[in-house]
């Protein structure tokens, strides 16, 4: 299983962007998507998640001007981020809770995975 991050760059505040994570492997089904976030010297943090279920959280900093959606069809999550401050400027990185075909027919098995990251940078 991979994840494919895509949508990072360079944005005036005040501007917006749209992140997307797209699963791929031998996935049988994706439980939570999330996006996480970690600026320079800073821990990573949780952004925003989403359940299979479309059932949303997000961190205060987040609340109001980000939006987690997902289409399961595609196995993909986004983001889309609006009101950009120079304080969202991180490497984004989305998450996912993937039940897996193993080898075995008929046999499956849960993990986390993480997508390579992707910058974004806010600055005027």
């Amino acid at each position: 299983v991979q994840l494919q991050a895509s949508g990072g760059g360079l944005v005036q505040p005040g501007g917006s962007l749209r992140l997307s994570c797209v699963a791929s492997g031998e996935i049988h089904s994706i439980n939570d998507m999330g996006w996480y976030r970690q600026a320079p010297g800073k821990q990573r943090e949780l952004v925003a998640v989403i359940s299979n279920g479309g059932n949303t959280n997000y961190a205060d900093s987040a609340k109001g001007r980000f939006t987690i959606s997902r289409d399961n069809a595609k196995n993909t999550v986004y983001l889309q981020m609006n009101s950009l401050k120079p304080e969202d400027t991180a490497v984004y990185y989305c998450n996912a809770d993937v039940r897996y075909r193993t080898v075995i027919a008929g046999f499956t098995k849960r993990d986390n995975y993480w997508g390579q990251g992707t910058q974004v940078t806010v600055s005027s």
